[in-house]
Protein backbone atom coordinates (compact mmCIF):
# COMPACT_ATOMS: atom_id res chain seq x y z
CA UNK A 1 0.00 0.00 0.00
CA UNK A 2 1.51 3.34 -1.01
CA UNK A 3 1.93 6.10 1.98
CA UNK A 4 -0.76 8.26 1.04
CA UNK A 5 -3.54 5.27 0.59
CA UNK A 6 -2.07 4.16 4.60
CA UNK A 7 -2.88 8.07 5.56
CA UNK A 8 -6.48 7.84 3.74
CA UNK A 9 -7.42 4.79 5.27
CA UNK A 10 -6.29 5.77 8.98
CA UNK A 11 -7.92 8.77 8.40
CA UNK A 12 -11.39 7.73 7.16
CA UNK A 13 -10.98 5.17 10.76
CA UNK A 14 -10.98 8.06 13.16
CA UNK A 15 -13.41 10.05 11.41
CA UNK A 16 -15.67 7.58 11.90
CA UNK A 17 -15.57 8.24 15.45
CA UNK A 18 -15.76 11.96 15.57
CA UNK A 19 -19.35 12.18 16.80
CA UNK A 20 -18.58 9.63 19.85
CA UNK A 21 -18.93 13.02 21.53
CA UNK A 22 -17.42 15.49 24.17
CA UNK A 23 -15.18 13.38 25.78
CA UNK A 24 -13.74 12.30 22.61
CA UNK A 25 -13.62 15.61 20.46
CA UNK A 26 -11.15 15.43 17.78
CA UNK A 27 -8.33 18.09 17.83
CA UNK A 28 -6.64 20.05 15.64
CA UNK A 29 -2.94 19.97 14.71
CA UNK A 30 -3.35 23.89 14.88
CA UNK A 31 -5.00 23.79 18.13
CA UNK A 32 -1.85 22.78 19.72
CA UNK A 33 -0.30 25.30 18.38
CA UNK A 34 -2.58 27.72 19.16
CA UNK A 35 -2.69 26.72 22.99
CA UNK A 36 1.24 26.46 22.94
CA UNK A 37 1.08 30.44 21.46
CA UNK A 38 -1.57 31.47 24.28
CA UNK A 39 -4.19 29.30 26.06
CA UNK A 40 -6.93 32.48 25.13
CA UNK A 41 -5.82 32.70 21.42
CA UNK A 42 -7.03 28.97 21.08
CA UNK A 43 -10.27 29.18 23.23
CA UNK A 44 -11.30 31.87 21.12
CA UNK A 45 -10.35 30.14 18.12
CA UNK A 46 -11.58 26.88 18.87
CA UNK A 47 -14.21 27.14 21.43
CA UNK A 48 -15.88 30.15 20.51
CA UNK A 49 -15.47 30.06 16.96
CA UNK A 50 -13.89 32.95 17.29
CA UNK A 51 -11.04 34.10 13.70
CA UNK A 52 -9.90 37.30 12.07
CA UNK A 53 -7.19 37.84 9.98
CA UNK A 54 -4.20 40.14 10.14
CA UNK A 55 -1.24 40.53 7.33
CA UNK A 56 0.39 37.91 8.51
CA UNK A 57 -1.86 34.76 8.98
CA UNK A 58 -2.73 36.12 5.07
CA UNK A 59 0.85 35.65 4.26
CA UNK A 60 0.97 32.16 5.80
CA UNK A 61 -2.24 31.52 4.56
CA UNK A 62 -0.70 32.25 1.26
CA UNK A 63 2.37 30.04 1.47
CA UNK A 64 0.35 27.03 2.58
CA UNK A 65 -1.72 26.83 0.14
CA UNK A 66 1.04 27.28 -2.89
CA UNK A 67 2.83 24.31 -1.10
CA UNK A 68 0.07 22.55 -0.45
CA UNK A 69 -1.02 22.43 -4.37
CA UNK A 70 1.98 20.48 -5.22
CA UNK A 71 1.96 17.40 -6.84
CA UNK A 72 3.71 14.81 -5.19
CA UNK A 73 7.04 14.11 -6.86
CA UNK A 74 10.35 11.64 -5.98
CA UNK A 75 13.68 12.68 -5.72
CA UNK A 76 17.09 11.03 -5.34
CA UNK A 77 15.25 8.27 -3.84
CA UNK A 78 12.22 10.40 -1.66
CA UNK A 79 9.04 10.30 -1.76
CA UNK A 80 7.68 14.17 -1.28
CA UNK A 81 3.86 13.91 -0.44
CA UNK A 82 1.91 17.02 0.12
CA UNK A 83 -1.09 18.19 1.73
CA UNK A 84 -0.74 14.60 3.78
CA UNK A 85 -4.11 14.28 6.54
CA UNK A 86 -3.26 12.68 9.50
CA UNK A 87 -5.08 11.61 12.64
CA UNK A 88 -4.03 9.27 15.78
CA UNK A 89 -7.03 7.85 17.07
CA UNK A 90 -5.68 7.08 20.55
CA UNK A 91 -4.45 10.86 21.31
CA UNK A 92 -7.36 11.84 19.76
CA UNK A 93 -5.55 14.28 17.19
CA UNK A 94 -6.25 14.90 13.27
CA UNK A 95 -4.76 17.27 10.69
CA UNK A 96 -2.96 18.27 7.72
CA UNK A 97 0.81 18.01 7.01
CA UNK A 98 2.55 20.63 4.91
CA UNK A 99 5.03 17.68 3.49
CA UNK A 100 5.78 14.65 4.24
CA UNK A 101 8.99 13.04 3.25
CA UNK A 102 9.34 9.05 2.45
CA UNK A 103 12.71 7.46 2.03
CA UNK A 104 12.38 4.55 -0.06
CA UNK A 105 15.19 2.87 0.54
CA UNK A 106 14.85 3.16 4.80
CA UNK A 107 10.99 3.55 4.74
CA UNK A 108 11.40 6.58 7.45
CA UNK A 109 8.92 9.15 7.24
CA UNK A 110 10.14 12.71 8.04
CA UNK A 111 7.07 15.26 8.48
CA UNK A 112 7.78 19.29 6.90
CA UNK A 113 6.76 22.31 8.42
CA UNK A 114 6.71 25.47 6.75
CA UNK A 115 5.80 28.77 8.14
CA UNK A 116 6.02 32.11 6.95
CA UNK A 117 8.28 33.62 9.73
CA UNK A 118 11.43 32.74 11.23
CA UNK A 119 12.82 30.56 13.82
CA UNK A 120 11.17 31.56 17.48
CA UNK A 121 12.69 31.18 21.44
CA UNK A 122 9.80 29.60 22.28
CA UNK A 123 8.92 25.88 20.91
CA UNK A 124 5.37 26.55 19.61
CA UNK A 125 6.32 25.03 16.02
CA UNK A 126 8.64 22.22 17.31
CA UNK A 127 5.27 21.12 19.32
CA UNK A 128 3.38 21.46 16.20
CA UNK A 129 5.40 19.48 14.22
CA UNK A 130 6.33 16.91 17.16
CA UNK A 131 2.71 16.06 17.40
CA UNK A 132 2.51 15.53 13.62
CA UNK A 133 5.45 12.66 14.30
CA UNK A 134 3.07 11.15 16.92
CA UNK A 135 0.48 10.91 14.04
CA UNK A 136 2.47 9.35 11.53
CA UNK A 137 3.81 6.87 14.65
CA UNK A 138 0.65 5.78 15.61
CA UNK A 139 -0.71 5.36 11.80
CA UNK A 140 1.97 3.52 10.56
CA UNK A 141 3.49 1.68 13.44
CA UNK A 142 7.37 2.98 13.08
CA UNK A 143 9.38 5.36 14.93
CA UNK A 144 9.99 8.80 13.23
CA UNK A 145 13.22 10.79 14.94
CA UNK A 146 13.37 13.92 13.23
CA UNK A 147 11.49 16.20 11.01
CA UNK A 148 11.85 19.76 9.87
CA UNK A 149 10.56 23.36 9.99
CA UNK A 150 10.93 25.50 6.92
CA UNK A 151 10.77 29.41 7.40
CA UNK A 152 9.90 31.78 4.65
CA UNK A 153 11.41 35.29 5.80
CA UNK A 154 14.76 33.05 6.50
CA UNK A 155 14.40 31.07 3.78
CA UNK A 156 16.30 28.44 5.91
CA UNK A 157 15.17 25.28 7.04
CA UNK A 158 15.87 23.81 10.54
CA UNK A 159 16.03 20.26 11.42
CA UNK A 160 14.24 19.48 14.51
CA UNK A 161 14.74 15.78 16.40
CA UNK A 162 12.18 14.42 18.74
CA UNK A 163 13.81 13.84 21.71
CA UNK A 164 11.80 12.54 24.53
CA UNK A 165 11.48 16.26 26.32
CA UNK A 166 9.67 17.79 23.14
CA UNK A 167 7.94 14.70 22.92
CA UNK A 168 6.76 15.06 27.07
CA UNK A 169 6.15 18.60 26.16
CA UNK A 170 3.76 17.99 23.31
CA UNK A 171 1.76 15.40 25.28
CA UNK A 172 1.70 17.96 28.02
CA UNK A 173 -0.17 20.58 25.64
CA UNK A 174 -2.54 17.74 24.17
CA UNK A 175 -3.89 16.81 27.34
CA UNK A 176 -4.53 21.05 28.24
CA UNK A 177 -5.89 21.56 25.31
CA UNK A 178 -8.45 18.94 25.25
CA UNK A 179 -8.80 19.53 29.00
CA UNK A 180 -9.54 23.41 27.72
CA UNK A 181 -12.03 22.01 25.00
CA UNK A 182 -14.06 19.88 26.96
CA UNK A 183 -14.11 22.61 29.97
CA UNK A 184 -15.45 25.20 26.92
CA UNK A 185 -13.53 27.76 28.99
CA UNK A 186 -11.93 30.85 27.85
CA UNK A 187 -8.81 31.72 29.76
CA UNK A 188 -8.28 35.53 31.11
CA UNK A 189 -6.11 37.92 29.01
CA UNK A 190 -2.27 38.56 29.78
CA UNK A 191 -0.73 40.91 27.67
CA UNK A 192 2.52 40.49 26.08
CA UNK A 193 4.71 41.28 23.37
CA UNK A 194 3.08 38.30 21.63
CA UNK A 195 -0.51 40.25 21.38
CA UNK A 196 1.08 42.63 19.00
CA UNK A 197 0.86 39.71 16.32
CA UNK A 198 -2.14 38.30 16.68
CA UNK A 199 -4.80 38.65 14.51
CA UNK A 200 -7.23 38.30 17.35
CA UNK A 201 -6.31 41.49 19.32
CA UNK A 202 -9.28 43.57 18.53
CA UNK A 203 -11.44 40.75 19.29
CA UNK A 204 -9.25 40.04 22.59
CA UNK A 205 -8.83 42.88 24.04
CA UNK A 206 -5.86 41.82 26.38
CA UNK A 207 -5.29 45.73 27.74
CA UNK A 208 -8.67 46.79 28.30
CA UNK A 209 -9.90 43.33 29.72
CA UNK A 210 -6.71 43.20 32.02
CA UNK A 211 -7.68 46.89 33.37
CA UNK A 212 -11.00 46.69 34.09
CA UNK A 213 -11.09 45.76 37.96
CA UNK A 214 -14.61 46.08 38.07
CA UNK A 215 -15.57 42.14 38.98
CA UNK A 216 -12.95 41.74 41.26
CA UNK A 217 -14.24 44.82 43.40
CA UNK A 218 -17.93 43.95 43.38
CA UNK A 219 -16.42 40.39 44.33
CA UNK A 220 -14.03 42.34 47.09
CA UNK A 221 -17.61 43.92 48.46
CA UNK A 222 -19.56 40.90 48.62
CA UNK A 223 -16.94 38.37 49.31
CA UNK A 224 -15.87 36.39 52.92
Amino acid sequence: MAVADLFDAANNRLFSNVSLGNDHRIISLSALQHYAFCPRQCALIHNEQAWAENVLTAQGRVLHERVDAGEPETRKGVRFERSVHVSAEKLGVSGVLDMVEHDLVSGSLKPVEYKRGKPKTEAFDEIQLCAQALCLEEMTGQAVTEGALWYGQTRHRVPIVFSDGIRQQTLDIIAAVRELLQNGTTPPPEYGKRCKACSLLDLCQPKMLERDRSKRYVAGLFGD
